[in-house]
């Protein structure tokens, strides 16, 4: 052991050696500058911006927005245990399961949902506390303005408007997909696993028909594919039975039997029939099951991705994903215009307190909150352009928060 730890050392050291070898000719060019030609340097780091007050209000910030998710998210998996607890006894969902595979996606993904509104809480809590203790006063008074008071407020925004798109985006959609299943497991003892009479456009003049479709095997029953240019049908395929190849290493990839290919060129037929045949078709499982909330289970990626190839195949049942797409960007700029709310109201201090703010700011983030709802209703049923029912509520709310930043203390 001794001696294989010394030869460690002596690899460690030669590499050190040779690493500064190929240094040496950076670090005398580094020695020959002068401290007046390194001083613009000094203007690319960000954190000369970030003074001490800065780091206090922002360290402020963030523990207070995570003390306020822990607590409404505590109280939030009580009130849900309360209500689910005999479903899952009935249903005899294992404890493994209930604490990793459902609330341990339970929390990160209403975390992030009501996220603006920890957001607002966090800064008309801490602030509204600044305000009583003269502290904001005397920054004032030191003639910071309050705008410049604004920055940490605005950093704290940033790294959780960043982290709020980030989970949103790629990781709680991963986590969706087994709460769900473990939602039709044991809690709504339901899952739909089977369609009927599915017409699907797979591509520009390709029309496929299904009778019967089994998720749980990926197999369909009584498969018709039609093939159409100029309007005149060129192609037509029938098989019994039509079965997704889950091993294979390419995508589509189909297995079709007791098939029969009719192929039409002017007066002539040609018609093809087998056992067994493998062929490409483009269409997935996940395009013929459909279920409530499927459009939470892709990441952004996804479902920029299922747009584009519902659209080229002419399918107008996109909007609820297109929402849910713009509506994840949307959410992460709702940490700024709330954060500007929040503190332009709480940065006061007045002599009766801040309840009657405090009670403004709640009933303006809830507000929030429902109007995203409606906005992606209004998107579904209206036929409200979905980019735009995304960011309604924002563009209110940003003029919200403009009155009340012109209104706040200078």
């Amino acid at each position: 052991m001794t001696e294989l730890w010394n030869n460690l050392k002596i690899k460690v050291k030669r590499w050190w050696l040779q690493l500064l070898v190929l240094l040496h000719p950076f670090i005398k060019r580094l020695q020959g500058l002068s401290w007046e030609r390194l001083a613009p340097l000094k203007k690319l780091n960000p954190f000369r911006y970030i003074n001490r007050m800065d780091w206090y209000i922002i360290k402020k910030f963030i523990g207070t927005y995570i003390y306020s998710i822990i607590l409404i998210i505590s109280i939030s998996i009580v009130f849900d245990i309360n209500e689910n607890l005999a479903k899952f006894t009935t249903n005899h969902a294992p404890l493994r399961a209930i604490v990793f595979d459902y609330y341990a996606n339970f929390v990160p993904y209403f975390a992030n949902l009501f996220s603006p509104l920890f957001v607002f809480i966090a800064v008309i809590f801490f602030t509204s506390k600044l305000a009583g203790n003269s502290e904001i006063i005397a920054m004032l008074a030191c003639g910071m303005s309050f705008k410049r008071l604004l920055r940490p407020y605005l950093i704290s925004a940033a790294l959780i408007a960043l982290l709020n798109f980030y989970l949103g985006a790629y990781i709680i959609p991963k986590g969706t997909i087994v709460r769900h299943d473990f939602e039709s497991l044991y809690k709504n003892n339901r899952k739909n696993t089977t369609a009927s009479n599915i017409q699907l456009m797979v591509a520009r003049g390709t029309v496929a028909y299904i009778s019967q479709y089994d998720d749980i095997r990926k197999t369909g029953y009584g498969f018709s594919l039609y093939k159409f240019e100029k309007k005149k049908l060129v192609s037509h395929m029938t098989a019994s039975i039509i079965q997704y190849d889950t091993i294979s290493d390419s995508r589509y990839h189909w297995k079709a039997r007791n098939y029969k290919i009719r192929e039409l060129k002017g007066m002539r037929e040609k018609i093809t029939s087998g056992q067994e045949i493998d062929t490409l078709i483009q269409m997935e499982p996940m395009d013929l099951i459909f279920s409530k909330g499927q459009q939470e289970t892709f990441t952004s990626p996804e479902l920029l991705r299922y747009i584009s190839k519902q659209q080229s195949r002419g399918s107008s049942n996109v909007v609820q994903y297109e929402v849910e797409y713009h509506k994840r960007i949307a959410m992460s700029f709702a940490s700024f215009i709330l954060t500007i709310i929040g503190a332009s109201l709480s940065s006061h201090k007045r002599k009766g307190g801040m309840g009657m703010y405090l009670g403004i700011g709640l009933a303006l983030s809830f507000s929030y909150i429902l109007l995203m709802t409606v906005s992606a209703t209004f998107a579904i049923n209206a036929d409200t352009p979905p980019m735009l029912a995304a960011w309604i509520p924002n563009i209110l709310y940003a003029i919200i928060a403009y009155f009340c930043f012109r209104h706040a203390p200078n």
